[in-house]
Parts: structure tokens; C-alpha cells; sequence
């Protein structure tokens, strides 16, 4: 799968503080376009609020940070452009009552209407339709997604798929949009070793077409820009904002 060129990201100092104390804090780290970034540390450290901010969907308070050249928290709205989120608890979560085919066709349509340029939308109803087939595949393969092995092919709902054919179906609906950044949660989480293997695999894969990868894990595989949260108190673990109970 063809990729824009990935997102160089950059942070110094960068930190997120609420009103029960600091998600995370002094983080600071340079990756270059089409790099794989593994976000490490144990559960509550912040890894997920860290990954938010540098999307552009949460804004820090400490230090700065630039996605793809755009300032954060300034730039927040054009980072959220550009940048596509895979499996995030709470924020990007798969639907258990759709069926896969269901969740392509819907990512499909959404990209088609809100994505894609004005012009494209004066082309007659086959070619879009066929449009957004070939994006469809595109991202499937780029996911290593086979809905043909699957019980019930397209027709299968998510709540009857294994943790890593979710996890490669939520990969798959991000790389619809053909993002220059990808950003994972719980990329390790319930997991065998020999599909975290096949999980950093993929993530490699797509790094090196040229997407940029941030991924939040608890230990950061070898070959990985690791960028670790480690806060340092009992009330530095606490989740800084409320209202997402995620840290």
C-alpha cells in the first residue's frame, strides 16, 4: 500500500497536568518520518495521554511538541488531519454489533464524503464505489487482514473476531484515510508472544512504507525508537483528566 510520507514528530520537556496531578511529564524524544515509536511503561504511567497529545486530541500544559512540523497544542486541528488513531480504549473502539464489512464500508463512505477533495464527489456513483473498494483492499492488505478467512468473511461481526484480527481490522479502518501518522493503544495487551511478534511485524511494515508509528506498549520491541513514561509519584500516576478515565 502507497503511503504519503510519515510525520516527523518531535517533543522537549513535554508534559500534561490536570486537576489531579501529571499525566506525564519531561518527556522528550526526535523521530524521523516512517519511524516505528514505541510508547512504554507500566498501566497509569500516561502512555495514553501522551499518545493523545501528539495527535492532537489532548492538550498539554508543560514543554512543546511538533507533529509533521505543526505546533502542539497550537496546531491540534491540523495534527487531528493528518493523523489517524487505531485501537484506543475509550476513543476509537470497534462497534461489536457491526459486522466487519459494515465497519470498511462505513470508514470507506466517511473518507469519501469528509477526506477526499470536493471534485471527487461530482464522479459518477460506480467509480466511487469502486474507489472506495480499492481503498478497502488497500488497507486490508497493508493490515494483514484476510475477511475471506474469517468465519463468516465480511459478514462477521466483531464480537465473534480473535484479539489480533481486531486489532488488524482497527489498523485496516485507520490506513482508509492514508494517514501519515498511525497511533495504537494496548499494542501489546492480551497478546501471545507470537502475536506480539506478528503485531510488531505488521507495525514495521508499515513504518517502512513510509508511515509514521506510535505505539503504546509495555515493553518496546528491539529496533524501536523507545520512548518510555515513568512517573515518579503516587499522585503523577493519577489521570490527569477525568473526563477520559484513561492515563
Amino acid at each position: 500500500m502507497e503511503s504519503p510520507q510519515g510525520a516527523a514528530v518531535r517533543a522537549e520537556d513535554f508534559g500534561l497536568k490536570g486537576s489531579r496531578g501529571w499525566a506525564f511529564r519531561h518527556v522528550g524524544f526526535t523521530a524521523d518520518p516512517g519511524s516505528l515509536v514505541a510508547i512504554e511503561g507500566p498501566s497509569g504511567s500516561g502512555r495514553t495521554c501522551l499518545l493523545l497529545a501528539l495527535t492532537g486530541r489532548m492538550r498539554a500544559t508543560e514543554g512543546g511538541a511538533e507533529t509533521a512540523g505543526l505546533e502542539l497544542p497550537a496546531k491540534a486541528a491540523a495534527v487531528r488531519a493528518i493523523a489517524a488513531l487505531g485501537p484506543v480504549p475509550g476513543v476509537s473502539e470497534l462497534d461489536p454489533a457491526f459486522t466487519v464489512g459494515e465497519h470498511l464500508r462505513e470508514r470507506a463512505l466517511l473518507q469519501g464524503r469528509y477526506g477526499a477533495p470536493l471534485r471527487s464527489l461530482l464522479r459518477p456513483r460506480a467509480e466511487r464505489r469502486a474507489a472506495a473498494r480499492a481503498r478497502i483492499d488497500r488497507a486490508l492488505d497493508a493490515a494483514g487482514l484476510d475477511p475471506a478467512a474469517l468465519p463468516k468473511a465480511e459478514r462477521t461481526s466483531v464480537r465473534d473476531l480473535e484479539r489480533l484480527e481486531a486489532l488488524r481490522l482497527s489498523v485496516a479502518l485507520a490506513l482508509i484515510g492514508e494517514p501519515r501518522l498511525l497511533a495504537l493503544d494496548d499494542t501489546d495487551l492480551k497478546l501471545s508472544d507470537a502475536e506480539r511478534g506478528e503485531v510488531w511485524a505488521l507495525l514495521r511494515s508499515l513504518a517502512d512504507a513510509g508511515t509514521t508509528v506510535l505505539a503504546v506498549c509495555s515493553e518496546a520491541p528491539a529496533g524501536a525508537h523507545a520512548v518510555r513514561t515513568a512517573p515518579t509519584t503516587d499522585e503523577e500516576k493519577a489521570d490527569a483528566f477525568a473526563e477520559t478515565g484513561r492515563a
